[in-house]
Formats: C-alpha cells, sequence, structure tokens
C-alpha cells in the first residue's frame, strides 16, 4: 500500500526536482500535474491554502530545523534549504522571472453575474438587508476619470422593522436614532497582489458615504493577501464578504469598521449623479414614511432575491461553478 503524504512531504517531492523555488501555487500546480495529490493522506476544500499555510508555519516556527526557505516576496517563494547553497550564484529576482506564475483561467462569467449572489445573501444572512445594483453606465457623465471611483457596484439597507417592536422604533425615531444601516459593496471575482491595493482603495472611495463599506470576493484569497487585508482593514475600515455559490457558506471574513454617521454630502452627489442611486434612497425614504404611516408594504426597485430553484438555474445558465 502505497504511503500517505502531508501537505509538506508533497512539496519536498516538488522542490527536491525543480530547478528553481516555486510559489505555493506553483507548488501545488505541480503536486496534481504529478498525481502526487491522489497519495495525501487528507485534503480539505483548498488545499493549496492549506499547502501555504503549513509552508509558512514551517519556516516560521522551525528555526533552524526548518526544512524551507523563503527566498522572495510578492509573491513568495519556496526553496528546500538542504538546496540552499545552489542559491549563491542567482539572485530571487532570476527566480522569479524563470517561473512566472501562471495565469488564472479566463472566468465564464464576469463581476456582475455575480450580484445575484450577494443580493441573496444581504437578504438571507445577519446583515438581512435589501440590495440594489449601481449601474455605473447609468450615472452623469463627467470630465474623465473625475467620478470613476464615485460609485459602488451594489449597496444595500437593513431595516430595523422586523426585529424591533413598535414602542422601541418609536423611542428611536424620538431620539433621531433610527437604526437604519447603509452598505456599500465592491465586488471582484479575485484578489491578489497585482489587483489589490487598486480594488482596496476603489472601495474606501466609493464606500465613505455609507455605515459600512465591504470588498467582496468570489475567487478563494491567498493567506499573504489576507495578511495585508486586515492591515488595511485597522487604517480605513473596509470588510471582506467572501461568496459562495451555497449562500449558507458565504460568510463576513473580516468585519468592516461601522461609520456612525452618514456622510450626507456624498450621498446628496451621488443622488445627482445615479438615477439607481436616487431610486435607491427613494425607496429608503418610502418605506420608512410607510411603515411609521401603517401604510403596509409598497413595491420597490430593489434587487430580486432569488428563490431556491431560481438561484440553481441562475448559476447553471451562468456557468458559476467552481467544480468546473
Amino acid at each position: 500500500m502505497e504511503k500517505k503524504l502531508t501537505y509538506l512531504e508533497a512539496a519536498k517531492e516538488i522542490l527536491v526536482k525543480t530547478k528553481q523555488p516555486l510559489t505555493f501555487l506553483q507548488i501545488w500546480d505541480e503536486v496534481v500535474k504529478q498525481g502526487i495529490d491522489k497519495r495525501l493522506s487528507s485534503m480539505g476544500k483548498t488545499p493549496y491554502n492549506s499547502l501555504a499555510a503549513q509552508l509558512y508555519m514551517n519556516v516560521k516556527n522551525k528555526g533552524e530545523k526548518a526544512d524551507f526557505i523563503i527566498v522572495s516576496k510578492q509573491p513568495a517563494t519556496f526553496w528546500l534549504k538542504s538546496r540552499s547553497a545552489e542559491l549563491d550564484n542567482k539572485k530571487p529576482e532570476q527566480f522569479i522571472q524563470e517561473t512566472p506564475i501562471k495565469k488564472p483561467v479566463k472566468e465564464k462569467f464576469n463581476e456582475r453575474d455575480l450580484h445575484p449572489l450577494l443580493v441573496k445573501f444581504l437578504y438571507e444572512s445577519e446583515f438581512n438587508a435589501c440590495a440594489k445594483t449601481i449601474y455605473h453606465e447609468k450615472s452623469v457623465k463627467n470630465t474623465s476619470g473625475k467620478n470613476k471611483w464615485d460609485h459602488p457596484d451594489i449597496v444595500a439597507v437593513s431595516f430595523p422593522f422586523g426585529s424591533y417592536k413598535n414602542d422601541t422604533l418609536e423611542l428611536l425615531q424620538n431620539i433621531d436614532r433610527p437604526d437604519y444601516k447603509l452598505y456599500s459593496f465592491e465586488l471582484k471575482i479575485a484578489l491578489n497582489f497585482g489587483n489589490l491595493k487598486e480594488c482596496y482603495f476603489q472601495a474606501v472611495s466609493n464606500s465613505s458615504w455609507a455605515n459600512e463599506g465591504y470588498l467582496v470576493v468570489y475567487e478563494e484569497v491567498d493567506s499573504e493577501v489576507l495578511v495585508v487585508l486586515r492591515r488595511l482593514n485597522a487604517s480605513f475600515g473596509i470588510g471582506l464578504i467572501k461568496l459562495e455559490n451555497e449562500i449558507a457558506n458565504s460568510e463576513v471574513v473580516i468585519q468592516a469598521r461601522e461609520n456612525e454617521s452618514l456622510d450626507v454630502e456624498t450621498i446628496d452627489v451621488l443622488v445627482t449623479n445615479n438615477s439607481n442611486f436616487k431610486e435607491f434612497i427613494k425607496d429608503i425614504n418610502r418605506k420608512i414614511k410607510a411603515h411609521y404611516e401603517n401604510i403596509g408594504e409598497i413595491s420597490s426597485s430593489f434587487d430580486e432575491v432569488l428563490e431556491d430553484d431560481e438561484f440553481e438555474k441562475y448559476l447553471k445558465d451562468k456557468h458559476i461553478n467552481k467544480g468546473d
């Protein structure tokens, strides 16, 4: 019976034979190509992230007894410590040039195709929020690049109507604390070091008006990228949501920092410049007014939340399937 391997043992098999240091993704690609993944003792949902975590832990925690070394950063490349003498005549940059990171396969869908996933998650999760897509093409045309980062992909609002008693709601109204929450979301298929800064500060820019702002990503996020996102969150407050096809498995990975007050001036600019955002604010005002005047349910232009069977069909129609 063939011996079962750990992730680190699999990585050793690859690095013993390779001619240059590799990123953890390149190591995993070779593990799969050579069929070594079939010999692993266990394999989680995102094995490449498990491999990355174990490589970093080996380097960080083992000290002199570590089996691996990090040769370069951004991207980090790994090498066997036992072969470190082979690095003497080469600079780390040469290894990176010789081993380019494989470009991801072009997705069959685009970012806007992911909107119904986020809309369903926001409605069915702890956010309990109604969401609306903001179409950038409906914005007032401005001088080149001036309002490029003004508009988020999706905005949302959570109402307290369902969770508070009427007396409590009346108190909140009387003390000018309505407890409505406005959210802003910037949606991306993937985040990596190539697009991280632009995506993050795009979210910072177009979320300044809201109580909470989030980056939302569909593909798995590299552990090194997560470290940077947590550090940026401490300074700028933007959170991170990981979307899954199984909506119940979607989660807030990094909680956004809450702004207690809204940036009314920016909201006014968005209302002026984008008809979708104007409808969003109108719907909020109408729903609040209808509640306090006991009018009952009113129609609104929030994005539709797909029922489970419709949602499954949508995923198939749009080829949104990580198993493909």
